[in-house]
């Protein structure tokens, strides 16, 4: 009887605590939300639980905006480019680093793994993307993030858990390395695949300081740059139009509830995927 009071007790302890922190986490999501969709003077007044004076005053003004819809179509073609070249890539090299015929193997893979250690620096980034001539270029949100080392770890390690027998009785069959990737590891690789698209798509979408260094061209300027430029300036007019008329807070948490929703609604959809591919890419077995 006592443990059992024990243990009912230590379990409300643990659930109690759990809605606490989960109260804690979620509340600056749900501040966002309910000041966005909260008329401009209440903003100032201070919204704390539930939305006042309801309106959609704020989407729209910030969808009148030239710059905000560009922004927006520069960040979801960086997001679904960038994301499908990671897929590709680090599939591709994930697969390729497991091939025991591969010349070189385990110093190829050595040396991308050493990347996750070791970098360069801004400067000589900054001067390799101008050289590239990536300076105002959209491949530049897309192209130097296509490879990534722990994408490629992931992979590499859920493809070593798989039987050698697919490959062996594909390479019976007469398929070569590019028919056993495409129509055998990929469409086994679904999990760990799914795993690295969320983790690529959420990275492009909230990618900015490439834009800041080396786009100076306002029709490639991204959704989170514009935000970024909305919070360190003192008003909106600072920012982006030079004529408002709208509590300038009230417009930037707008901003942010535009720019977390994508995620917030694709992210349900690929976690039944994204836990299997975490748990199965990261222990070998």
């Amino acid at each position: 009887m006592i443990r059992n009071k024990t243990g009912a007790v230590s379990r409300g302890i643990i659930y109690v605590s759990l809605f606490l922190l989960a109260v804690v986490w979620i509340y600056p999501l749900y501040f966002v939300v309910i000041n966005s969709f909260s008329a401009a003077e209440e903003v100032t007044r201070g919204v704390y639980f539930f939305p006042r004076g309801v309106t959609l005053e704020n989407f729209a003004y910030v969808f009148q905006t030239p710059l905000i819809l560009t922004g927006i179509w520069v960040s979801v073609a960086r997001t679904v480019v960038g994301t499908v070249l990671n897929l590709l890539f680090c599939g591709f090299i994930g697969y390729m680093v497991t091939v025991k015929d591969l010349p070189m193997r385990k110093w190829i893979y050595r040396m991308i793994v050493a990347t996750m250690y070791f970098t360069s620096g801004l400067i000589p980034w900054y001067v390799l993307m101008v050289r590239l001539e990536l300076k105002n270029n959209f491949l530049l949100y897309v192209l130097p993030g296509a490879v990534s080392a722990f994408y490629v770890v992931l992979i590499k390690t859920y493809v070593e858990s798989l039987p050698p027998s697919l490959e062996e009785s594909a390479a019976l069959d007469g398929a070569g390395t590019l028919t056993v990737f495409f129509k055998i590891i990929l469409p086994v690789c679904k999990p760990v695949l799914a795993c690295v698209a969320v983790f690529g798509a959420v990275w492009q979408w909230n990618a900015w300081s490439d834009n800041m260094f080396l786009v100076t061209y306002a029709n490639l300027q991204t959704l989170q740059y514009l935000l970024y430029r909305m919070m360190q300036s003192s008003s909106m007019s600072e920012a982006i139009t030079g004529k408002v008329r709208i509590e300038p807070m009230a417009v930037r948490l707008t901003m942010t509830c535009i720019t977390v929703m994508p995620i917030l609604l694709v992210y349900p959809f690929m976690q039944r995927f994204f836990v299997k591919g975490i748990m199965l890419g990261s222990v070998k077995g």
